[in-house]
């Protein structure tokens, strides 16, 4: 138990270094390198995605926290925003869980590669969608709140990577659509988190130190080493070259999600 957990340090050391290097949300990190952790800890293949979820969004209650505290002492956090697309969030992130542990591994693995790729493509082409229109109403912007919700849920992340976008669309400025997107997250990681505890919760085959499909000794370990980490990350994004960095593991993350799609073909 002692090496795996110095395994999981270890991961969150390398997840928060990259979070603040390139500006990622740490789900995108974490999942992966929780899916051949515990591939490689022996844990059933029929519960290793689904826990990689559910330990990754319950992670991200505590990054997001700290990420959009340090945003709104910038000014950076559109409220009005926030509490507009919340109900539709949490909707959206527990029905994306409960809809994940519905599903096989393989499925999973399959929904997570792809999207893999389409981070990927975003992170080497620089494509932002052109600001063309306001943030809608209640109604719209409940509806725009659940698909993000569903799909953060299903792949394990904190949502930035589909709200970023959507805000920027909408005549938001790009710093204050990344401090929004950081408060978003925590409504996501809460639902999201309470529904794959509830729906893991009796499910047999689970590793001890398990609540529901939320595997402590990872999460403990992740989120210990990812908070301080994450500042090293951000410092060194002032002297590393950034943009390169994130071709290489826009590269990375390609490979590692064509791995996963094979994983899911060939088992």
């Amino acid at each position: 138990m002692i090496g795996l957990f110095i395994l999981y340090l270890a991961l969150g050391a390398f997840a928060g270094i990259l979070a603040g290097l390139l500006g990622i949300g740490g789900g995108l990190v974490i999942v992966p390198m929780l899916t051949f952790a515990f591939t490689w800890q022996g844990i059933p293949h029929e519960h290793i995605l689904h826990m990689a979820l559910g330990t990754s969004m319950m992670s991200i209650i505590f990054t997001s926290i700290s990420s959009f505290r340090a945003h709104n002492k910038r000014g950076a956090v559109r409220w009005d925003v926030f509490w507009r697309i919340t109900p539709g969030i949490i909707v959206g992130s527990f029905v994306g869980a409960w809809v994940a542990s519905m599903l096989p591994t393989n499925t999973l693995k399959v929904i997570f590669g792809v999207f893999l790729y389409y981070v990927s493509f975003q992170m080497i082409t620089g494509k932002k969608p052109n600001p063309s229109r306001q943030v809608p109403g209640k109604p719209g912007m409940f509806g725009v709140g659940g698909v993000i919700g569903i799909f953060s849920a299903l792949v394990g992340i904190g949502g930035g990577t589909l709200s970023v976008p959507f805000l920027t669309w909408c005549n938001v400025v790009i710093q204050t659509a990344i401090g929004t997107a950081a408060a978003i997250g925590l409504p996501i990681a809460l639902a999201g988190s309470l529904g794959y505890l509830i729906n893991g919760i009796g499910v047999a085959g689970r590793p001890a130190w398990t609540i529901g499909y939320i595997y402590l000794p990872a999460l403990i370990g992740i989120v210990c080493m990812s908070v301080l980490t994450a500042p090293l990350g951000a410092k060194l994004a002032h002297t590393l070259p950034v943009a390169t960095l994130k071709k290489v593991f826009a590269v990375l993350l390609f490979l590692v999600g064509s791995r996963m799609l094979w994983s899911a073909i060939a088992g």
